[in-house]
């Protein structure tokens, strides 16, 4: 597979995962600046390791959102709970049990945070519907 064929996976999964609206934001703030980088996270993150087979999409979700909030990464964090609640399927109560497991090998400091970014989160996409 050449690298705009990539792309092109990588797009629609990103799409798929984040759902066009998103990614069509994320689109209009390209600049010259940063669409090498654009660029690189959709062939890479999107187009290469998203689309592997042998997690599936679900799995792959938790793990981002465990590792967002183990790293303290909370504007990932949030835009992958939108995602998960918007566009994956997830429930509260799914979101709510990634943040008890990772309180556990993250720390509860981190799952506290966690908790208040998510509420915020699932706020918004209550309000959204």
């Amino acid at each position: 597979m050449d690298e705009k064929e990539r792309h092109e996976r990588g797009m629609a999964r990103r799409r798929k995962v984040l759902g066009n609206a998103w990614v069509d934001r994320a689109n209009a703030k390209k600049t010259p600046f940063n669409a090498e980088f654009q660029d690189f996270i959709t062939r890479a993150a999107w187009g290469e390791i998203w689309t592997r087979p042998h997690y599936d999409e679900r799995t792959r979700r938790i793990l981002v959102i465990g590792t967002m909030l183990a790293l303290d990464k909370w504007d990932e964090f949030r835009m992958h709970v939108r995602a998960a609640l918007a566009e994956g399927g997830f429930t509260e109560d799914d979101i709510k049990e990634i943040i008890m497991q990772q309180a556990i090998y993250c720390g509860v400091p981190a799952a506290n945070h966690a908790f208040k970014e998510a509420a915020e989160v699932i706020a918004e996409v209550t309000e959204d519907k």
